[in-house]
């Protein structure tokens, strides 16, 4: 219990938007960064370099040059990760009018982060941030592991922040829609800092996020393939304007999970029903507590701010019958102008380059039934399987965070992910086609830092 409260404070205070303040340049300087003078980020308004002996998370959360906040939450205890990479890390912000990132003492969205190892491999990845967090959110997961293979690395915090992020843009669904922009921005931005820097720019430019950085991922190589060679999506949130999405199954819980609570077999059913996966009722609870009400209510007023008038994100935990309650939200009835505010952003399928999608089962914040299950056949009905693998992770959540609460029952996806991107570049590389659709099972005896992904011509397990 203890670990699940240190958990819960967590997941609120990264979306509570601590702050720390960056240092300016000149941090006891690597050798080498000879380049550094010649960086200068085109569209920002703010920028500033500084020298790294270690641009892993080891070596920035005791320089600055990170904040534990915005990541925290998202690996296991005991995972593994690389550190000890010299190179040039780069903070700043493009031009915008909101304010919700505090990171570096700014107050000011856009915020970017770039970071150039010493030791360069020729390649980029790009990232968004998940969820309501900001520009270092991904710094554990994702970027300490790139950075020691020799990629350089870039995160934004999408343009908007916070448990607010929805008082973004003039109109419904525009605070979402910034997010494909700032990621293209950066995208087109750190490809011209990498030649700015190393002399050349890069041969292989990769997307890749967690849930609203998944979705990202998704987004960009069906919108802007020429701009990346592949992708890995993990978990990412599905937007579709006819369902499923968010909204058609959030309200379902809202509605179901306290009578289920209380012994009511019927709402049992009625999750089941609405997509949450047999065998993550453990689950369930947390995510009642933390999750659904608060990402039902803000992603709402995000698309539909009229469902609960002057009101704003509604009313917390509300019961069915409570006016403008969204336990009450029924998606299908809304207006067509919600349903239009969705369609801006929501996914196609009609991928452009290779991208492996990672989910687990065990999923309860975006079950895996109604959303890359979805995903994967519109991949197939956008004639695009060629390029798309779609693994399944058995007993995955969505932030490996839980697995130190539940280590009997649930296994982190990192390892998994780390895996999959790999394969990802060595099918991009190298011609080297990864294994079809198929299911990951839970048996490694190291599951925090090991992971086998099915072999070409096996696993080909798919989910009806």
């Amino acid at each position: 219990m203890g670990g699940r409260i240190v958990l819960a404070a967590a997941f609120v205070s990264v979306l509570a938007a601590p702050l720390i303040t960056v240092s300016g340049t000149g941090v006891a300087g690597a050798d080498g960064c000879e380049g550094i003078g010649r960086i200068d980020v085109p569209g920002a308004v703010q920028q500033k370099q500084a020298c790294l002996d270690d641009l892993t998370t080891a070596g920035t959360t005791t320089s600055g040059h990170t904040n534990p906040d915005d990541w925290s939450g998202l690996h296991a205890s005991g995972t593994e990760n690389p550190t000890g990479v010299p190179g040039v890390q780069v903070d700043g912000y493009f031009p915008d009018e909101s304010t919700s990132n505090t990171n570096n003492g700014w107050a000011h969205d856009s915020q970017f982060v770039i970071r150039l190892p010493e030791d360069w491999n020729g390649k980029v990845v790009i990232t968004g941030a998940p969820g309501v967090r900001r520009q270092y959110a991904n710094d554990y997961i994702i970027s300490d592991w790139v950075l020691d293979k020799g990629y350089a690395f870039a995160s934004t915090d999408k343009g908007n922040t916070g448990l607010e992020f929805y008082k973004d843009g003039a109109r419904p669904g525009d605070a979402v829609a910034e997010w494909h922009y700032r990621v293209t921005q950066l995208t087109l931005a750190t490809k011209r800092v990498a030649a700015q820097y190393y002399g050349q720019r890069p041969h292989r430019t990769y997307v890749t996020g967690i849930s609203n950085g998944g979705y990202l991922t998704r987004w960009a190589l069906e919108n802007h393939p020429k701009l990346y060679d592949g992708g890995v999506d993990w978990e990412g949130t599905l937007f579709t304007e006819d369902g499923p999405n968010l909204f058609t199954y959030l309200p379902a819980a809202l509605r179901n999970y306290p009578a289920y609570k209380a012994g009511d077999s019927d709402a049992h059913q009625a999750m089941i029903d609405a997509g949450f996966e047999p065998g993550s009722e453990f689950l369930w609870d947390f995510h009642y507590s933390y999750y659904w009400d608060l990402t039902q209510r803000i992603y709402r007023e995000e698309f539909d701010p009229d469902y609960d008038g002057a009101l704003e994100a509604g009313i917390p935990f509300c019961q069915p019958g409570t006016p403008n309650c969204d336990a009450d939200y029924d998606y299908a009835a809304r207006p067509e102008s919600v349903h239009d505010a969705v369609g801006r952003v929501s996914n196609t399928g009609d991928i452009g380059k290779p991208m492996i999608t990672l989910h687990g089962t065990l999923d309860a914040l975006l079950p895996i039934r109604t959303d890359s299950d979805v995903y994967r056949n519109m991949v197939r009905r956008s004639g695009k399987s060629r390029l798309h693998r779609y693994y399944v992770v058995e007993d995955g959540n969505h932030v490996d965070g839980l697995y130190d609460n539940y280590p009997d029952r649930l296994r982190p996806m990192l390892p998994c992910y780390r895996e999959a991107f790999d394969a990802m570049v060595r099918w991009v590389e190298d011609r080297d086609r990864p294994a079809h659709n198929g299911v990951i099972p839970n048996v490694e005896d190291d599951p925090v830092n090991d992971c086998d992904l099915p072999s070409p011509g096996r696993g080909r397990v798919p989910r009806s």
